[in-house]
Formats: structure tokens, C-alpha cells, sequence
């Protein structure tokens, strides 16, 4: 059995030799690791620092850890001392604290100082995604001084030369300046010959990734310095970095609009108990709110009895209502992200909704209305001597429901934002549970007021 096993492992090694492994692109990495599971640990192990710092980034936590666990002390410090600090404290953070002190324990002075500063952050902050490696010359320095600066600099910072920044002796911000302007004037030229004394724009350590995100997609930028209160420079945010935690973002707010707890890895790759566990408790918490809804039509029961006619809209009124709450929600959500409209914006929002639910929910009254007139008139069905009144009720239910649901979908996202919390809590499943409860009450109400004495 040994032997078998043996002779597998040979020939796994020969066809994944080292070579043909280094040769491999990011994406054929990946599906290789996704479909041997098991030799993840021997592969990583014969990838050049590079590669396997590119790899590492982009798996799952579970199959990071499970690598890290299983390579040798020398080369998990090699490999943990050479990953970008940004990566580094994004693989650290989610560990447990025993696994983190066991782990920090392989990084160099400088190196766990470095990471060390950047856990210290807020989660979610600029101060995690910073590299605290960027070129730096003072303002009285010659091009020629640069330059050499760069040639010996450089190369532990080659994520990061296209832009020089220029620091007084305090290590404050002054200016930043393209590397091709160093490139095209006179060696002897100082550096304040170049300087305009006005760095384009720059991030506080303190800036949320939201923030930061909105801020890179307004300017035409590699890379953007990182400062303090005091615009002393920290480091550098590149737009790789950027661009990885907007999608991550983006795979997260889609899963909360779902109405769902964050995966944080791949579908195929969690654990079947963990899926259940991530949907069951929103699941819970909207089935004890669609309760509600059963307690209302209860307390309406002896209506229904008595006018067994208003049960068949109830699916047409609540879940108009729903889906105008959905279709609000997510149109403010998605401005909220985008940067378009601020909490201090509720007002004007409010008021273009109401607007908006009126007319709306008017447009689709009007429909439910002719509908039953139609029905009713060729002989589809019959609606009692009261047709008229019944659909002047469903016309009316519809404009109240359809308007509290464009209220409540696009108000919902700022209660949650002043709270700090996440908008995109405030999902669709979410809102239509709201709407549902309330479009009973709704639609009840206006019928018990349209209807008593007549049919009631």
C-alpha cells in the first residue's frame, strides 16, 4: 500500500516537476491546485517567491492555511518575509490568535514591525491595504542623486517607482512626481526645480477601502501616497490592491442583497455545513418576519370570511409592493457605493421616492383596476355586484403599498448607514418581508375603510 502511494507521489512529481509548475500562468495554477487538493503543500513548496506570492493572494483562506501549516520552517520564512505586508496582513488577519503568534514568530524584525503597525488599523481601513515600501528624496537633492537612489532602492520597490515622492526632513509630504519628469531634464537639476509644492491627492491611513476605492476611480493613478494627520508619509496604496478588494466588495454585497451571511471563499469550496449555517440564520429572521404576516391575516380573518374576493389580490398588492421596495433599495445602494448621494441626502431622496411611489403605484392601480372591470365584464369572472368598489379598493391598496415600498426600500439603506452599518444589509428579501407585513395592513385597512357596511 506504501509502495502505491509512493510510486503515485513519484509520478505526480514528474509530471508537476518544477519547471513545468514555475512555467504555468496564475489562472492554470489555480485550476491545478483546485483539482489536486491534496499535493497543494508540494506544489507551492517548488514555486519561485514571485509566483507563489501571486498564487497565494487568490486562493481561499482554507487552502492558504493548509499550505502554510504544511511547508517546512525554513521555507515558511522565506515565503512569509517575502509576501507583500498588505498580503501578509490580509492572510494574518483572519487567523486565530494562537496560529498568529505562532506565525509572526517567523517573521524578520523589520518585517513583523511592519505588519505588526498595519494589524494595528481598523479592519477595513487604508492603514491594511498600505505597503509601507516607496521611494522617498528631499527637495534639495540633483536629479543625478535621484536617480542613483532609485537604482539602489529600486529593487525593493519595484511595485512601486512610477511615482517619487518629495518628504522634508520631518518625512511630511510635499510632493509627488512622475518618474519619467526625473528622466528628461538635466541630471544637475535639483528636485525643487521640478516641484509645483502640490501632491495630487492622498489618502489618510484612516480612509475606509470604500473610500479609498471612490477616490482612485477619480483619479488617473498607479498608485497613491498614504499619510497621517499630520501628512507625514506612511506608504503607498497601488490600484492592483484596489482593484482586488473591489471585487472582493462586490462578491460580499451581492451575497448580503441575497439575503445571507459573506462566504468569504469559493461555493464549491465550502463546507456543506458552513453553506447551511451562512443562510440559515437570515433565513430564520425573515421567516419569524413573514410570521407577522400570518398574525395580521388573522386578525383580519372575519373580513376575508365574510369577502372571500379580497384573498385573491392579496399576492397582486404585496408583492407589487415588494418589488418596488427591491427596485428602490437597490438603486440607492448602489448610489451609496458609487458615492452619488450621502446620509445627508435622505430628504431629497425621500421626496423624489414618494414622487416616485405615487405615480407608480397610481400606473399599476389603474391596471389592477381595469383588469377586474375586464374580468368581470366578459364573464372571466364574477366579482359580485360590487366589482366597481372591489377594484377602486385594489386601485387604491395598490398606490399605498407600492408607495410605502419605494419609502421603505429607499429609506432603509440610510437608518442602516447612520448606525454604521452595512447598506447592503438592507437587502431585497429583507425589504420585502417589511413590505409584506405592512402591504397586509395596507391593503386590510383601506378595504375595511372602502368596504364596511357594504360588503363587510
Amino acid at each position: 500500500m506504501n509502495t502505491k502511494k509512493q510510486c503515485n507521489a513519484n509520478s505526480l512529481e514528474t509530471r508537476f516537476n518544477e519547471k513545468f509548475l514555475n512555467n504555468q500562468t496564475i489562472n492554470s495554477l489555480i485550476k491545478i491546485f483546485h483539482d489536486y487538493p491534496n499535493d497543494v503543500i508540494y506544489f507551492f513548496s517548488v514555486l519561485k517567491n514571485n509566483k507563489a506570492s501571486s498564487i497565494f493572494r487568490v486562493l481561499d483562506f482554507p487552502i492558504k492555511e493548509k499550505i502554510i501549516e504544511g511547508l517546512t520552517p525554513i521555507k515558511k520564512f522565506n515565503f512569509l518575509n517575502n509576501l507583500s505586508v498588505d498580503d501578509r496582513v490580509s492572510f494574518l488577519e483572519n487567523l486565530s490568535k494562537d496560529s498568529l503568534k505562532d506565525l509572526i514568530k517567523y517573521l524578520s524584525k523589520e518585517e513583523k514591525k511592519k505588519t505588526l503597525v498595519s494589524l494595528g488599523y481598523p479592519e477595513n481601513s487604508v492603514g491594511r491595504l498600505m505597503i509601507p515600501y516607496y521611494i522617498s528624496v528631499k527637495n534639495t537633492w540633483s536629479i543625478q542623486e535621484v536617480l542613483d537612489y532609485i537604482r539602489t532602492e529600486g529593487q525593493n520597490n519595484n511595485e512601486a517607482i512610477e511615482i517619487i515622492y518629495i518628504v522634508d526632513e520631518k518625512g511630511k509630504l510635499l510632493d509627488d512626481i512622475k518618474i519619467r519628469e526625473f528622466l528628461l531634464v538635466d541630471p544637475k537639476t535639483k528636485v525643487y526645480e521640478l516641484m509645483d509644492r502640490q501632491y495630487s491627492t492622498a489618502l489618510s491611513v484612516t480612509n475606509t477601502e470604500e473610500e479609498a476605492i471612490k477616490i482612485f476611480s477619480m483619479n488617473n493613478r498607479f498608485s497613491l501616497p498614504v499619510i497621517d494627520d499630520k501628512k507625514i508619509l506612511l506608504g503607498i496604496v497601488t490600484i492592483d490592491d484596489i482593484l482586488w478588494v473591489s471585487n472582493e466588495n462586490y462578491r460580499e454585497d451581492i451575497q448580503k442583497i441575497g439575503g445571507m451571511e459573506v462566504l468569504n471563499q469559493s461555493y464549491m469550496k465550502v463546507p456543506l455545513y458552513k453553506l447551511i449555517q451562512k443562510r440559515a440564520g437570515w433565513l430564520i429572521l425573515l421567516f419569524i418576519g413573514e410570521m407577522l404576516t400570518t398574525t395580521v391575516m388573522q386578525h383580519f380573518s372575519s373580513f376575508i370570511e365574510k369577502a372571500v374576493v379580497l384573498s385573491l389580490f392579496i399576492p397582486l398588492v404585496v408583492s407589487s409592493g415588494g418589488n418596488s421596495g427591491a427596485q428602490a433599495s437597490t438603486l440607492i445602494i448602489q448610489a451609496m457605493a458609487l458615492g452619488e448621494i450621502k446620509i445627508k441626502d435622505w430628504w431629497i431622496v425621500m421626496k423624489r421616492e414618494i414622487i416616485c411611489g405615487l405615480f407608480l403605484g397610481g400606473f399599476l392601480g389603474f391596471t389592477g383596476f381595469i383588469r377586474i372591470l375586464t374580468w368581470h365584464y366578459f364573464r372571466l369572472f364574477n366579482y359580485g355586484d360590487h366589482f366597481i368598489l372591489i377594484g377602486i379598493t385594489v386601485y387604491v391598496s395598490l398606490i399605498g403599498v407600492v408607495l410605502w415600498g419605494t419609502f421603505s426600500g429607499s429609506m432603509l439603506p440610510f437608518i442602516i448607514k447612520k448606525f454604521r452599518g452595512d447598506p447592503a444589509s438592507s437587502s431585497a428579501p429583507f425589504v420585502a418581508t417589511l413590505v409584506d407585513v405592512f402591504g397586509l395592513l395596507i391593503y386590510f385597512s383601506i378595504s375595511y375603510i372602502l368596504l364596511n357596511d357594504i360588503i363587510l
